[in-house]
């Protein structure tokens, strides 16, 4: 008896290990390990604006960080936060460290690669910001110059003209001016702190998603929006492929949000709008 309970211990420790080191989820594994646990651990970031942050009392806070505690309330199982490098999550590389990616990701047909997106549940604008005292009004007023974006993100795509509108909902992308360098930082709050420091002093501009620019402004940055909108996008929830067991009960925790008015209450609650449906 002793000898079966030690191979059935072992076989769940390889299932378990299973997860954390293919780049893609075995059928039911990562939906079996978070009901068994009673846990879903969600990825998010610290410094994502009203996205998620740290508040005051040092906590998690934010949109993402509600609508990751109602998809786990949905599922029946607490939450758990972890905050990796964004550019650890775009990877795929995930290790089995986390089962849910929030951020906002756009759903580009090169991260469905090597990720999976059960469920849009945002729409959102990427747009330009200067320093205040910044002379640039349009984004022409910015061909030539040095503009910072986050590493691997849609912005830093934008910028280098590579992105490709293939997300649900995509329109055509004009790409309004050609940078003169573009830097990558790990946050848009890194280059925010570079940006404050004056026009042109190390950044001209910084390209990011509207509303982590307006939680910066509204936060004290001396900034400023230009206000022609560089595209608009979709924000899908982010799984590894594999697992159609789990993406399905994400996007059914998401239609519910939906379905119920939860998803629009949040996003007003964070930003006055619903957001939940294309701008």
């Amino acid at each position: 008896m002793n000898k079966l309970m030690t191979m059935i211990a072992a076989a769940a420790s390889l299932a378990v290990g299973s997860v954390g080191s293919s780049p893609e989820a075995n059928a039911g594994a990562v939906l079996d390990h978070v009901l068994a646990t009673k846990t879903l651990r969600v990825a998010v970031g610290t410094d994502w604006g009203m996205i998620s942050f740290l508040n005051d009392k040092h906590e998690l806070d934010g949109s993402d960080v509600d609508i990751a505690k109602a998809i786990a309330e949905n599922l029946g199982v607490k939450v758990e936060f972890v905050t990796p490098a964004w550019d650890i999550i775009t990877s795929g590389k995930w290790q089995g460290r986390w089962d849910v990616a929030m951020g906002e990701m756009v759903p580009t047909k090169a991260r469905a690669e090597k990720l999976s997106f059960p469920a849009v549940y945002a729409w959102g604008a990427a747009v330009a910001v200067v320093y205040k005292d910044s002379k640039a009004t349009k984004l022409s007023d910015l061909d030539g110059k040095v503009v910072g974006v986050t590493a691997s993100g849609s912005a830093e795509s934008y910028a280098n003209h590579t992105l490709a509108p293939d997300w649900v909902g995509a329109k055509p992308i004009e790409f309004k001016f050609t940078p003169g360098e573009v830097k990558t930082y790990a946050t848009d709050n890194v280059a925010f702190d570079d940006l404050r420091l004056g026009d042109g002093v190390r950044l001209d501009a910084v390209l990011t998603d509207r509303t982590v620019v307006r939680s910066a402004i509204k936060a004290g940055y001396p900034l400023k929006e230009l206000s022609e909108p560089l595209f608009f996008s979709t924000s899908a929830i982010t799984i590894l492929p594999g697992d159609k067991h789990f993406s399905d009960k994400i996007a059914a925790a998401i239609k519910d949000m939906r379905d119920d008015g939860a998803l629009s209450k949040i996003m007003i609650k964070w930003y006055g709008v619903k957001r939940t449906l294309e701008k």
